[in-house]
């Protein structure tokens, strides 16, 4: 498999292991945020998995937002609902659920940006971008970052994603396994681009079969320590695209961190 390797996802509040992978294993993540808000999804929520020992059962952590276009409000308009309240809501959760953790100061130590990021912009984007982004600079992702709002694309939901791809340089897209059930490839290979379908790797930490899917990433963090999970990452990332050492061109390289301080 040849070239750059692009995934394609919308910005979720501290995503699921299986999203944060397909993100790890891709050379450049075009950031979707320019389509509609959707609720109950991972836009504004996460998943946190239940702590037996500590009597606490498995629960959303939604941040509550403002739709100021109604139910066709982009993601990149979605606005926080309460700032000042959300941050402190969050601070407090995620504290309460993971002091008992093995590797409870690595989760510790993402939630003053997260605090931060809530009060300082009140737009749900940045928020769940600035999450996801930590966990992947903690974890030593080398890759690159832009915004679909930024890029050119036709409206077609599988043309969209095939000119994205075009459009940063690479050479093929990363297909989670819920795109697999809508995309049509036809786009992809009039221009000369390629498909991978990505399977998301085991779970470093137990959970029940029902919660394995939904759970956030922060249980593998907490759990197995960011060594740990990103040696794993970096594992599944290599035995799913074969050994490639492609470096990332200038045109994804310059938006790395430019509009995320880091």
């Amino acid at each position: 498999m040849a070239g750059l390797l692009c995934a394609i996802h919308q910005p979720n509040f501290l995503p699921r292991l299986s999203t944060l992978a397909k993100l790890y294993a891709a050379d450049i993540w075009i950031i979707l945020d320019d389509v509609q808000f959707t609720r109950r999804d991972y836009q504004h929520r996460c998943y946190l998995a239940p702590v037996p020992d500590a009597r606490l059962p498995g629960r959303w952590l939604t941040l509550p937002v403002h739709l100021p276009g109604g139910r066709e409000t982009l993601i990149r308009d979605t606005r926080l609902a309460e700032p000042a309240l959300a941050a402190k809501r969050t601070s407090s959760i995620l504290r309460h659920y993971h002091r008992r953790a093995p590797y409870r100061s690595e989760i510790l130590n993402l939630i003053p940006g997260i605090e931060e990021t809530i009060t300082g912009t009140g737009r749900l984007a940045d928020v769940s971008e600035h999450a996801t982004i930590a966990l992947l600079r903690l974890l030593n992702w080398p890759g690159a970052i832009c915004r679909s709002s930024d890029l050119s694309a036709r409206k077609g939901r599988s043309e969209r994603l095939a000119d994205l791809t075009r459009a940063v340089g690479a050479a093929t897209y990363l297909c989670g396994t819920g795109g697999s059930r809508y995309l049509d490839q036809a786009p992809f290979a009039a221009l000369g681009l390629s498909v991978a379908m990505f399977t998301p790797p085991q779970r470093l930490a137990g959970l029940s079969p029902e919660d394995t899917r939904r759970v956030s990433v922060l249980t593998d963090l907490a759990a197995a320590g960011p060594e740990r999970l990103s040696a794993a990452l970096r594992e599944h990332a290599r035995l799913h695209r074969g050994v490639r050492n492609s470096p990332v061109r200038a045109f994804a390289a310059r938006d790395r961190d430019a509009a995320h301080g880091w």
